[in-house]
Order: structure tokens, then sequence, then C-alpha cells
């Protein structure tokens, strides 16, 4: 951070409508900051929660830090307005499912998360495009995007409502026939899901990538050809190593993907439909990050 940019507003965007959270935004950061060296600025994002109002509000209050004030579907959105612009994201972690503060470290604690606009560091991380998303944390097709399509309907929240609509899209998913091309070579593969990593784990806790890196420009594609109780088991609680008849990882810094049939398609926690198709690359240090 430089320093024309502490001496610049720091702007929190607040999605009231993440999680389960009633709490009073507005109050709770200028309460927190009152006695603080540092101009804060507040937006609360309207039930549409469009980019247009965060990106005019950014050319209008030229923050030097922007904080996401909710889950990963809120950084996602506050990261879009963000990249190439060098102005540091930062992360107050309220929503139902907050993988990408899990990945960094974030403190859970609103207080302490809220810290990092006076101490936190910076670090420049990649990103993936995936078709015409922009992907912070984690895409997928197949198993896994059945699921989030699920686990939008369902009443239970956090590891436990992941773990229930696993349960019931397991018996309900099908497999698919996909050819995979990375970085010249293409394998043809019968899957239950593919994913497109960025980071190394789902907002549910599940620990999907375990070698993944924020900033070595390579994400890492994870071909699930099983999916069975044992996996889950080990993403979610044991971290195990992978059985290699049922995972593969490749790192590679762009992708295609061709389906047989249509696929059930997510990007950070966000269903999509069904594609055939994914064309995925990377963007190198296209975001910088606030961190601990």
């Amino acid at each position: 951070m430089n320093e024309a940019q502490d001496q610049q507003p720091v702007l929190f965007v607040v999605n009231g409508k993440s999680g389960n959270n009633t709490q009073n935004w507005d109050e709770l950061i200028h309460d927190f900051f009152k006695d603080k060296p540092v101009q804060v600025e507040v937006l609360i994002l309207d039930e549409s929660c469009s980019t247009g109002i965060v990106q005019s509000t950014i050319e209008e209050k030229k923050p030097g830090k922007v904080f996401a004030v909710g889950g990963d579907g809120t950084v996602k959105l506050v990261a879009e307005c963000l990249l190439n612009k060098h102005i540091p994201l930062g992360i107050i972690p309220a929503g139902s499912a907050n993988g990408m503060a899990k990945e960094l470290g974030i403190p859970t604690d609103i207080n302490k998360a809220m810290e990092l606009a006076l101490k936190g560091d910076t670090r420049s991380i990649h990103l993936i495009k995936v078709n015409n998303q922009y992907c912070i944390h984690l895409a997928d097709i197949g198993f896994n995007a059945f699921v989030v399509k699920k686990f939008e309907t369902s009443v239970g929240r956090g590891m436990w409502g992941y773990i229930k609509a696993s349960w019931k899209v397991l018996w309900e998913h099908a497999k698919m026939e996909v050819d995979i091309k990375a970085d010249g070579k293409t394998v043809r593969r019968t899957a239950a899901m593919v994913v497109m990593a960025n980071a190394t784990k789902y907002g549910s806790g599940a620990l999907i990538n375990p070698d993944g890196d924020l900033g070595d420009d390579l994400f890492e594609v994870i071909i699930v050809k099983k999916i069975s109780l044992s996996e889950i088991y080990k993403m979610m609680f044991s971290h195990m190593a992978y059985d290699p008849s049922k995972t593969e990882v490749y790192q590679t810094s762009s992708l295609a993907i061709r389906s047989k049939a249509r696929a059930h398609f997510q990007v950070d926690g966000e269903y999509l439909g069904k594609t055939k198709q994914i064309t995925a690359t990377i963007l190198p240090r296209a975001l910088d990050i606030i961190v601990p």
C-alpha cells in the first residue's frame, strides 16, 4: 500500500442479505473507525447487487481500499469491479459460505477482520476466466454444481447443509463423458465432476485442491472420476491424499472441456445452469487482496 492510498477512504460494500445477517453494518463500521485515522464510506447493496452501483461508487469516492462484506458471491461481485485497478480488496466474512475468507486466513471475528483495513498486508493473486465469468475461487461442472443448485433451495447452511445436499445428489447425478484439453494435450474421461480450482477449498470447508497456490499463475484441474463417501470424507475432514483411481489432478494455464451431454455448471458458488462446453484461462496477478 502506497502513501497516497493510505490517505484515501476505505469503502465497505455491504450485502445486507448475506447469510442470516441482521447486523446494522453502517453503524457498526462507523463506530469501529470513529476514533481511528481512517475515513470510511459504506455502500449497502440493494437486492439487485448490481456491479454498476459498485463501479460508480468507486469512481466517485476514489477509495484506497475496498472491503466486501458478505459471502463468496459478494467477494466475486466486488472483485470484478476491481480487476486490474490495483485497489486492494479486503473481505469481511458475513455470508453463508465464506470460502475465500477461509482460504486467505481472514478472521471470522468482525472487529478483527476490520482491523485489516489498518494493519493488513497486500498480495497479488491470479483469477480464472471461465467462459464469460471471472472465477476468484472455484468453478466446476457435474456433481458439485448440482449440489450448489440443491443447496440454494435447502434449509440448512454451512458444512452440514452441504453434506445433506451432497447426499441427495449422490443418488441422482449421472456421470459425464468429457474431452479435456489442457496445454495441448487432450484426455477423454468418464467423470462425476471436473473442477477448475483457483483456490484450494469450497466455502463448506471441503478441501478439493490441496496443492493450490493463488500466486503461481497456474490453476488446477481436478477430475473426479467417482464420487464416494470415502472421498467426500477426505475432502471434508481427513484431507488425506486422493485415490488416483477416482481423482486426477493437472496444473495448467488454459483449459477446454467438451461434454457429450449438458452438465450442471457453477462459478464461485453461483449456479449457472447447464453447459456442454467450458473454456478457462488464467489471468495473472489480476487482483490485489488484503490479508492478515
